[in-house]
């Protein structure tokens, strides 16, 4: 990786200038700037040891240059200081023209990391049972996804995991609902959706009923302790809602391009509750309170964590803590990440304290993935219609109509067939690039038209560019097998070359940092520069050898386009 070899370059020059400087306390960066005209990559250490030296930056800088220069090296064309203490290097043409030829012989497999011994599970997705996935479940199921795609390029053993809501009160609730206005018809057959919807419709009805009368929260209650003591009848029907769940969101997943390999619902936890409660109540490091129930107290916070309510039954606390002790057993990880919303925060902070005093969980080994809200036009929340969430597959399924306009306008003479198969990948590639392309804290405001631009920070815009490369491609016969690379010279073809060399660096920040927005911001940088290239550059017209040298950088750009695409769970048509 180009950075590292920079980073070791700068320590072996370092030490030469200042033998005595301890290089362990200060870290060397080296970052690609954003203007090519402050170099390939630069590096702030000069500003940094400035306060240790007692001395000028830019006179350390001048320093460290000069050792730098002394090298001899290969591996730059060009290095320069500049104020306030900046170190600015420019890669030689050699070295980026032999970045190409890694690239076009490693293909699908150019930035992928080293096998990494770390196991990391990710929770991400994890809906409620009986309820369609909604727009609100968009952020952690893509976010997750393509973390999960990430890290594993990068080396490390993923594993996917969602912990669907398959228990607690509100399956009483149902139960009521379906046994007070239901039937296996209706189920099997509802007026309008599937029988997910049915059994929402069910859920929503009974809720707004017992708002009027009180009761009936007690009849759900009493269902749901029917379920948890084992009732046939109850048992039944709650297996009946989960599959028939699992089954939509399946569907929705396939249609978003997610697999999730493992998942285990709260349900699967339950017969071991009651024994982990009196476990942390004969260890200590649980206690009853005033009511009844069953709390952790954490140090330094004012709020208990309870771990069973004073009527005995448990919560989704416990059933989460109980995950927890399992996954780091099965699956011997070494972090467990959860993609969850901002608003998690504090008590996903307070179950991992609670995971750490009873022992399952060492301090660092579990952590937040967060991420902001998706909001509606103008920066509301997402409004219900007559009481429902907005199925994500509605959401779909409208990207893929909008979409199919934009093909059609493109490119009239594909068949209606290509143009529908295109408009979906358009689509829905356009839904999750809106989305990983932003900083995850953030909340983000839903926007059809900036989400489907052909000229903006979108999806659209880097498909397109892929397939006008593949289009050149494909006149001329195909990728070219002789080239030579050397004859790349011009402005444009080298900013292409070096950028294509930044992608294992972005790959590798993606996955420390959990941030998918840098790859995706990597990506559209790309996109720019190619299209630049495209529009400046004959490439056809070019004489045979300086074309075929030509041919071999799109087909390079192509290749990473298509890669990067496909870890944000994003494909890329060839023709569009």
């Amino acid at each position: 990786m180009i950075k590292s070899k920079i980073i070791n370059c700068l320590k072996k020059a370092i030490i030469r200038v200042y033998p005595r400087l301890d290089l362990r306390k200060s870290a060397l960066e080296v970052f690609a700037p954003e203007n090519e005209r402050h170099g390939h990559y630069s590096t702030n250490v000069a500003l940094k040891l400035a306060k240790a030296l007692k001395k000028n930056p830019m006179e350390i800088a001048e320093d460290i240059t000069k050792k730098l220069k002394a090298q001899n090296l290969k591996l730059f064309a060009e290095i320069e200081v500049a104020a306030p203490g900046f170190i600015n290097f420019w890669l030689s043409e050699k070295y980026l023209t032999a970045g190409l030829k890694e690239i076009l012989r490693k293909k699908q497999k150019f930035g992928q990391g080293q096998p990494k011994k770390q196991t990391i599970v990710i929770e991400y997705s994890s809906p409620n049972i009986a309820k369609p996935l909604g727009v609100h479940h968009l952020r952690s199921t893509i976010i997750g996804q393509a973390l999960v795609n990430i890290l594993r390029f990068a080396g490390y053993k993923a594993i996917s995991l969602s912990f669907p809501g398959d228990w607690g009160t509100q399956f009483g609730l149902l139960i009521a609902g379906y046994k007070k206005w239901g039937s296996p018809e209706k189920i099997k057959n509802p007026p309008t959706g599937g029988p997910i919807n049915e059994m929402l419709r069910l859920y929503v009805k009974f809720s707004q009923a017992a708002k009027k009368n009180p009761k009936l929260f007690e009849q759900g209650r009493k269902e749901f302790k029917k379920l948890e003591q084992g009732d046939k009848e109850n048992r039944l029907l709650w297996k009946w809602f989960l599959d028939e769940s699992l089954r939509n969101f399946e569907r929705v997943y396939k249609l978003l391009g997610v697999k999730i390999e493992n998942t285990i619902g709260e349900s699967f936890y339950e017969p071991e509750l009651k024994k982990l409660v009196q476990d942390a109540l004969d260890r200590g490091i649980a206690k009853k309170g005033k009511d009844g129930s069953v709390v952790i107290p954490i140090p330094n916070s004012s709020t208990p964590e309870i771990i069973q309510k004073s009527d005995g039954a448990t919560i989704y606390t416990t059933r989460e803590l109980a995950a927890i002790r399992h996954r780091l057993k099965k699956w011997k990880a070494d972090k467990i990440l959860y993609v969850a919303a901002n608003q998690q925060t504090f008590h996903l902070n307070q179950v991992f304290r609670s995971a750490e005093l009873l022992g399952f969980a060492k301090s660092g080994q579990l952590g937040h993935i967060k991420f902001g809200m998706m909001l509606a036009a103008g920066g509301k929340k997402f409004a219900t219609r007559e009481g429902r969430l907005i199925p994500l597959e509605e959401v779909l399924e409208e990207a893929t109509k909008r979409s199919f306009k934009i093909v059609q306008k493109l490119n009239p003479q594909l068949s209606k067939k290509e143009k529908g198969r295109v408009a979906k990948i358009v689509g829905i590639g356009a839904v999750k690039f809106f989305d990983l392309a932003q900083n995850r804290l953030s909340d983000i405001v839903f926007d059809w038209d900036k989400m489907l631009s052909l000229k903006g920070s979108s999806a659209p815009y880097i498909q397109y560019t892929y397939a006008r490369l593949k289009s050149i491609l494909r006149k001329a016969g195909g990728p070219q097998k002789t080239f030579n690379p050397s004859l790349l010279k011009n402005e444009h073809e080298l900013v292409i070359l070096n950028h294509l060399l930044h992608f294992p660096e972005i790959i590798e920040d993606s996955a420390i940092y959990y941030e998918p927005n840098r790859l995706a911001g990597y990506l559209l940088r790309l996109a720019e520069k190619a299209n630049l290239f495209y529009e400046t550059t004959p490439v056809l017209k070019a004489e045979p050898n300086l074309r075929n040298s030509r041919l071999a950088l799109i087909e390079a750009a192509a290749l990473i386009i298509k890669s990067g695409l496909k870890l944000l769970g994003i494909e890329a048509p060839e023709k569009m």
